[in-house]
């Protein structure tokens, strides 16, 4: 069982920055992956960045170029750095994980599918 708990939302202006954390408790399994979900007002909830044990991103085309997904192994916490904030980015983040599945030769991610672990999540909200 994985715990997550996601710290750092709040309010922001357009155009301004946020830094999300997730305290993780640690994997038994040494490959996983890890990632950051949104749900934003009467929409799906949807991937924004994924990393994996071997410090590999993926991200959607919407927060390329503004977010930074990073994790900090010795501390088992995840990190978003988001910069130049839209009010489109408002939502609901969430922290995600699951140990990665071996398939076609080597460890995958299910990203953007939904992960097994969640946390509460954390509110961001950017306004114009």
């Amino acid at each position: 069982q994985v715990t997550l708990l996601e710290s750092g939302g709040g309010s922001v202006q357009s155009g301004g920055s946020l830094r999300l954390s997730c305290a993780a408790s640690e994997f038994a399994q040494s490959t996983y992956c890890m990632a950051w979900f949104r749900q934003r007002p009467g929409k799906e909830r949807e991937g924004v960045a994924n990393i994996d044990s071997d410090s590999q991103t993926t991200y959607a085309d919407s927060v390329k170029g503004r977010f930074t997904i990073s994790q900090d192994n010795s501390k088992h916490t995840l990190y978003l750095q988001m910069s130049s904030l839209k009010p489109e980015d408002s939502a609901m983040y969430y922290c995600a994980a699951e140990v990665a599945h071996y398939s076609n030769g080597r460890f995958r991610c299910s990203w953007p599918r939904p992960y097994d672990y969640w946390g509460q999540g954390t509110q961001v909200t950017v306004s114009s």
